[in-house]
């Protein structure tokens, strides 16, 4: 109904995001962002859980023309068949049981603006085939309705997984694949941009902050746990932890034992080891590279699956922070 909409509407208006990074892949990416935004063209971004892809699209968005309007979300995986079709375009009175009134799916609700629809590679095949069509058409009709409505939208969608693997799969249209990836971002985890744990690290204390007033910073231990654990939930999971943390801390600075991470990765080593002190966040990646080769004995293979990066972005780093044997 029309209370449940304008609370959902003031609820996208109040979410807000910003992507802090220092990283040179990340801001290539966010200059990119700013130069798609002015256009009007589909959208792609994939990348691990957690790596900021509705970041990424409220971005894009809020860079467009159409950032005056709004920004409505679907998570395409959290929704059944039925209710996706009808969450996506609407329904019309006694479409089915318990349709007791017409309802505007979020096709309409995004009608000027931009709809983001995360996890795109959960969709289901027959509803892939009408969401084609608005992509090619601008039109749709409501479930059980029989009106064509047309529509002004910029679609933003997301994945974690292989759409390509998907097309083979027979789990995905190709034709849909390709309308939506007139331009794609891939996002990287945080494992391979750990000079950012930082700079995240004192944003998200920050933000929760107002939980626990006492607490100001973050121990030199626990910085170094930060930057040397993996993060397979990438940022969300960092931003979990800390929260976590910031309200379990006794003390004025969030120490190692408040951060409750299993022993994974360099920690587990117990041999890699390296001071944070009061380094820049340039010297602590550097320090954390020079220390996982001198163990390592520069088994570039081996200390790129210490650190989870690849080899590729091994070899930069190193470049980078001109390190040699």
């Amino acid at each position: 109904n029309l209370r449940e909409e304008n609370r959902f509407l003031r609820a996208e208006l109040e979410k807000k995001g910003e992507i802090i990074t220092q990283s040179q892949e990340m801001r290539r990416l966010k200059d990119l962002i700013k130069q798609v935004a002015r256009t009007e063209a589909t959208v792609l971004v994939t990348g691990e859980t957690g790596t900021g892809k509705e970041l990424v699209a409220r971005a894009i968005h809020q860079g467009s023309p159409r950032k005056r309007n709004l920004f409505v979300t679907v998570n395409c995986a959290a929704l059944a068949e039925g209710v996706l079709e009808s969450e996506l375009f609407g329904h019309e009175r006694g479409a089915f049981t318990d349709a007791y009134i017409q309802r505007r799916g979020r096709f309409e609700l995004a009608d000027g603006g931009t709809l983001f629809l995360d996890e795109i590679g959960d969709i289901p095949l027959t509803t892939q085939a009408k969401l084609l069509r608005v992509l090619q058409e601008g039109e749709f009709e409501r479930v059980g309705g029989e009106e064509t409505i047309k529509v002004d939208v910029r679609i933003i969608a997301a994945t974690n997984q292989n759409l390509l693997q998907a097309i083979k799969e027979k789990r995905f249209r190709e034709d849909l694949f390709y309308r939506l990836n007139v331009v794609s971002f891939d996002l990287p985890p945080l494992r391979e941009r750990k000079e950012d744990i930082p700079l995240l690290a004192q944003y998200i204390l920050k933000k929760y902050r107002t939980v626990n007033r006492h607490v100001e910073g973050i121990g030199k231990e626990a910085l170094g746990r930060l930057i040397s654990y993996p993060w397979p939930g990438n940022v969300r999971e960092l931003e979990n932890t800390l929260e976590r943390a910031v309200i379990l801390a006794k003390g004025p600075s969030i120490e190692e034992e408040d951060l409750s991470l299993p022993f994974r990765s360099l920690s587990s080593l117990g041999k890699v080891s390296f001071s944070v002190g009061s380094k820049t966040l340039r010297e602590v990646e550097r320090s954390l590279l020079a220390a996982v080769l001198e163990e390592t004995h520069w088994n570039l293979s081996k200390a790129a699956q210490i650190l989870e990066i690849s080899r590729t972005t091994l070899y930069s780093k190193i470049k980078k922070h001109k390190l040699a044997k």
